[in-house]
């Protein structure tokens, strides 16, 4: 009543229009991806590469923003790190922020 016929009988099933309605939104997905998802990913790979490698000498910065310096790796989580004169704290390794200089390499059989 209210459509043509014309307009009824006409169109192929429809494949092609529901591909161009999902092309932005996967287009999206993509710009997301390389914009947001993979540089938090390389950002974190980083974190955990710099965590793993600290040692003892290396002058670091906490999420908190205390600067000190690691005397001592205590275990796989957790660092000690003097602060000031005789003041030495246990630092979770998650929360190493920055490591802003590099300490002594590690002596072969000690």
């Amino acid at each position: 009543m209210f459509i043509s016929p014309a307009f009824a009988q006409t169109g192929a099933p429809g494949g092609s229009d529901f591909l161009l309605q999902l092309m932005p939104i996967l287009l999206m997905f993509v710009i997301f991806y390389f914009l947001l998802f993979r540089p938090q990913q390389q950002r974190a790979k980083q974190h955990r590469e710099m965590v793993a490698n600290l040692r003892r000498g290396d002058t670091v910065v906490t999420a908190g923003g205390i600067i000190g310096k690691v005397t001592k790796v205590v275990d796989d989580r957790e660092v000690e790190v003097e602060i000031a004169g005789n003041t030495r704290v246990r630092v979770v390794k998650a929360t190493v922020a920055e490591v802003r200089a590099r300490g002594e390499p590690v002596k072969e059989g000690a």
